[in-house]
This record gives structure tokens, sequence and C-alpha cells, in this order.
């Protein structure tokens, strides 16, 4: 069974992204972590296939503060998939600044709040 962890700004949001992925991906855990100060522990216990992260403005949910959060877990969990969604619309510098994490190689996905549940999915399956 294949783990991921999930940690947004908005447990509401979490709690739907995590419905969905468990709905429309076969063999696959997800779990919400609490807080951006239990995420790193929670993927060392878990090893997951990959930790979704949303990035806003807002500590603690800032791209730096993200790419933290990346960096604590690629030491325990090497073949971790980072991805990182954010909100293009509201946030479009923000956006640029994710996107560029992309082509760094400091992440290995990200995807825009403006994509569809489809697109979602079919993202988490293929990585």
């Amino acid at each position: 069974m294949k783990k991921i962890v999930l940690d947004m700004q908005s447990s509401l949001y979490a709690k739907a992204i995590r419905r969905l992925l468990v709905q429309e991906l076969d063999n696959y855990q997800v779990v919400i972590s609490k807080s951006p100060s239990e995420t790193a522990k929670q993927c060392n216990l878990l090893h997951p296939y990959a930790l979704l992260m949303e990035v806003t403005g807002y500590t603690p949910w800032r791209l730096e503060e993200r790419l933290s959060i990346r960096d604590m877990v690629k030491k325990d969990s090497a073949n971790c998939k980072i991805i990182l969604i954010v909100d293009d619309v509201s946030e479009p510098e923000l956006a640029e600044n994710v996107k560029n994490a992309k082509q760094s190689g400091l992440i290995d996905a990200f995807l825009f709040t403006s994509t569809t549940e489809n697109y979602l999915v079919a993202v988490m399956d293929s990585l």
C-alpha cells in the first residue's frame, strides 16, 4: 500500500483531497499531518510514497518553510516524492517561485489549485 502525507493549511481542504485520492486511487493510504511542525516526523515514521504540501504566503506554509521540511524528509525517505500545491490565481508570483523550485530539481511536481480533481489524481498516480 502506497502512503501519501498531506500538509495543508486548511483541514477542510486536506480532508477533501484525502477523500478524493482514497476514492480514486487503489491501494493508497492518505494521512493528514496535524501541523507543519509534525510533517517531517510523520514522514520519517511512515516513509510515504509522496508528500503533498500546500504553499501560501504565510508562515508556516511559505515556500522556504516547505523546502526545509522537504530537506528533513529526504534525509530518511530519499524516495519520497515532494509535490507542492499553490493558488496560482491569488498568488501568481508564489506560483512562479514554486514552478522554479521544480525546474531547479528541488521538488518532484507542483500543482495549481485551479487544476481539476482528475488532474490531481493523475499526477499523484503517475509519480
